[in-house]
């Protein structure tokens, strides 16, 4: 993406639009960042400011460091874009996405990810487990939906969002993880927590020994210190450091 087509997009859309557009576009740098992209695969896709339903996701075939403000996608609800672009998008992704985006008005943001770490878990019977502190977060609100092939068939939408409910994490059963929130920054704060747990149980399972579990009583407790610890603006207090991050190696995130 040129730096004249930068200004272009820049230019036709509002400044609310385009701090939305930043925002996403640098949650794409980070994930390929941390080593969680699939190639040209998964989505992160977030609500436009504004009374329209109109929505920004990633030009499909695009690596996500590649991902910049001024080359995301603007859809509608059914997928069709609604702002010129010489790019298309993953109609798979956009199924699950438009069905979160759809029902949950607070789902500005949702992020769906396919890490080694997070499909391992998801293939596991008992799911997450409880046996560390970065487990409790998205245990405090965890939701599982089974595997249903790859996501075409618009009739799943309703069970994904009936399975989904208010949380802010899922489990997609043999599939991946999804997280959502207000923000941009506390869905990333989400992903990174459910990421995190998942890599913890993986290599504690792999110890061999006897895995010693949080007792029922904090786990029913966390709820609480989650929103103390994470949801009174902890993702936006990590947010400027990340941005940071990108910055040090020259992410297109701004551009």
């Amino acid at each position: 993406m040129t730096k004249q087509n930068a200004v272009s997009v820049r230019e036709q859309v509002s400044a609310e639009e385009w701090q939305m557009r930043v925002d996403l576009a640098a949650c794409y740098n980070l994930v390929a960042h941390y080593g969680w992209d699939d190639l040209i695969f998964t989505h992160i896709s977030a609500r436009v400011p504004g009374p329209e339903h109109h929505f920004l996701i990633n030009p499909y075939g695009m690596m996500f460091d590649e991902v910049s403000a001024s080359s995301l996608v603007k859809v509608d609800l059914q997928g069709n874009k609604v702002m010129p672009s010489e790019y298309e998008i993953n109609p798979a992704g956009f199924t699950i996405h438009s069905a979160v985006h759809e029902a949950r008005d607070d789902a500005k943001c949702v992020i769906h990810l396919h890490t080694k770490e997070g499909v391992a878990v998801s293939a596991q019977k008992d799911g997450l487990l409880a046996i560390s502190q970065q487990s409790l977060f998205p245990l405090s609100g965890l939701s599982y939906h089974a595997y249903e092939g790859v996501a075409l068939n618009p009739e799943e939408k309703v069970r994904l969002v009936a399975d989904l409910g208010e949380t802010q994490f899922m489990i997609l059963r043999n599939h991946g993880l999804l997280t959502c929130a207000d923000n941009v920054a506390d869905a990333f704060l989400n992903m990174f927590i459910l990421q995190r747990a998942c890599e913890v149980q993986l290599l504690a399972q792999s110890g061999g020994s006897e895995l010693i579990m949080v007792p029922d009583a904090i786990v029913a407790g966390i709820k609480q210190a989650a929103q103390q610890v994470t949801r009174n603006a902890g993702g936006k207090l990590a947010w400027p450091g990340l941005l940071r991050k990108l910055e040090r190696i020259q992410a297109p995130y701004a551009q």
